[in-house]
């Protein structure tokens, strides 16, 4: 994750304007403007974690929109903690040495945010493990239902769990859907156009959801087959027919996913599974910031 694009800062001094961070009148009036201060982010509960280098980057950007700036600041973490790693209840994930002033100004957006990456990062890996246990190759992908404005934080938290992403947005990629097929005139009059009109190097992919639509994607000549809504009997049976009738197409699995029906599905040898629950139901993991005045 790159917290100095463009895109990431938008998002982060957007959190800090929302919350006033710079006009933080409660330690404006209490806090000596001198002091500084030690802040040790602990994880209350065991969890995957993610978005550390936020951290620097609220700091840094709390510096730019405050009358009084962090000024130095360090954040510091064990070598083995780092994005992607689980770590178990109590164990501290950073330290910020800092300005005591601008660490409590940031503590909640900081919090807030790494709760949410962490939530989605430890979903995520619950997902990969069980795929795991299941003996098979299978994939997790993540959707595009997101936080309206932190998909690129909420897909970055996916990886950080073992999950991959799907498109990042809809320029990213050709998926024709249900309501395509709908209004473009059936399965395969839309094949047909996406297949003519597509840049070099871009795959087609078709959403279908019965034996029919299945069979027009085959003789379209689609290039990935998204099997949505299905059972994993009727998956298993496309997933054969797939690999005889297009062996180089991939081969994904969506429709109302979790944790109970997931192996059954990567039983059936699909590619991937797309799981819109990573992000739109994650629950934010437990995070507290402990804050001490250095001696």
């Amino acid at each position: 994750m790159d917290w100095k694009s463009r895109r990431v800062t938008t998002l982060l001094e957007a959190a800090l304007v929302e919350d006033k961070a710079a006009n933080d009148i409660t330690t404006a009036l209490t806090i000596d403007p001198t002091l500084r201060a030690t802040g040790t982010i602990v994880a209350k509960q065991a969890c995957v974690v993610a978005g550390i280098g936020c951290i620097s980057a609220f700091l840094t950007l709390f510096s730019k929109l405050s009358a009084r700036p962090a000024g130095r600041f360090d954040v510091v973490s064990h070598p083995e903690i780092f994005d992607g790693v689980r770590v178990k209840k109590g164990q501290a994930i950073a330290v910020i040495r800092a300005n005591a002033a601008s660490i409590l100004s940031t503590e909640r957006v900081i919090l807030n945010l790494m709760q949410r990456m962490s939530g989605i990062a430890t979903l995520t890996d619950e997902y990969v493990r069980a795929v795991a246990s299941a003996k098979s190759k299978t994939k997790i992908l993540d959707t595009r239902k997101t936080i309206p404005g932190l998909r690129a934080l909420d897909k970055y938290a996916v990886c950080c769990g073992g999950g991959l992403n799907h498109r990042l947005d809809l320029q990213d990629g050709i998926l024709i859907k249900n309501n395509h097929i709908a209004l473009g005139g059936g399965l395969p009059l839309v094949l047909e156009r996406a297949l003519a009109g597509r840049k070099p190097g871009q795959i087609v992919q078709v959403e279908v959801r019965t034996s029919l639509e299945l069979q027009q994607a085959i003789a379209g000549g689609a290039e990935s087959i998204l099997l949505d809504n299905m059972t994993p009997g009727e998956v298993k049976k496309a997933v054969k027919l797939l690999r005889k009738s297009l062996p180089k197409a991939t081969i994904e699995a969506s429709g109302s996913m979790n944790l109970k029906t997931l192996r059954a599905y990567a039983k059936t040898g699909v590619d991937f599974i797309s799981v819109g629950a990573l992000t739109h139901s994650a629950t934010a993991v437990d995070l507290s910031m402990k804050i001490a005045a250095n001696p």
